[in-house]
């Protein structure tokens, strides 16, 4: 028992601190915009130390499920270009996320299925059912926040190894996208370079992705449920 109310403090702290602070700020894309050739610079002479700052900052922003993570993966693929941002991303996201579980898990499943066991039955009977692919298939729908998907799956049975791997795989079709959208973005100079061919496919990408997903889902439960 004070071994969670530590842990419920220090998250608490840390969430409190992340606001009052008004660190927000630094994770906008005006603020990232204004001092990129800054990090570009530190990035050129210093590139494992960038790279494990930006590496611990996401593992952070996620696993207290704060916001900004969406801005971060567009600021990585602007300095890191797409396969480092992809790597870096794909692990840190991956490990906050199941941080952020483990932290759902440890402080209120107990409380949670004691109080609202019965409005959890159909996700713990997804889980029981379906297991890995109930949330590969949460992962893929962009429509169901990370946020909710890591504190949800938190208060269910399932495995904090197999949500790692899943959440690792569900989530790296996103990454990529969104990577390569920042790509795209740190590449702009001008306001000419928004009609550039390669950043309008980017964002054409990154508004079908979800209509895709949802086809390709749909599909799958669809043949599933004739086997």
């Amino acid at each position: 028992m004070k071994n969670k109310i530590l842990i419920f403090i220090l998250l608490v702290v840390g969430i409190v601190a992340f606001f009052a602070f008004d660190l927000g700020r630094f994770l906008t894309l005006d603020y990232l915009k204004s001092s990129r050739l800054e990090f570009q610079s530190f990035y050129d002479l210093h590139p494992v130390q960038a790279i494990a700052g930006y590496f611990l900052v996401y593992v952070a922003i996620v696993g207290l499920n704060l916001p900004g993570a969406a801005v971060l993966g567009l600021a990585g693929g602007a300095l890191f270009g797409f396969t480092v941002a992809v790597i870096t991303i794909s692990f840190a996201s991956s490990i906050g996320a199941t941080i952020a579980c483990f932290f759902s898990r440890y402080l209120f499943r107990d409380y949670v299925q004691r109080k609202f066991g019965d409005k959890l039955e159909k996700v713990n009977e997804g889980i029981k059912n379906e297991g890995a692919f109930y949330l590969f298939t949460m992962r893929l729908i962009p429509a169901i926040p990370f946020v909710v998907v890591n504190l949800v799956m938190g208060l269910t049975p399932i495995k904090l190894t197999t949500f790692y791997w899943v959440s690792q795989v569900g989530m790296l079709a996103g990454t990529m996208v969104f990577v390569n959208a920042g790509k795209e973005l740190g590449q702009i100079s001008s306001l000419a370079g928004i009609i550039q061919p390669s950043v309008l496919i980017s964002f054409v990408i990154l508004g079908l992705f979800p209509l895709v997903v949802k086809k390709v889902v749909a599909v799958v439960k669809k043949r599933k449920s004739q086997e």
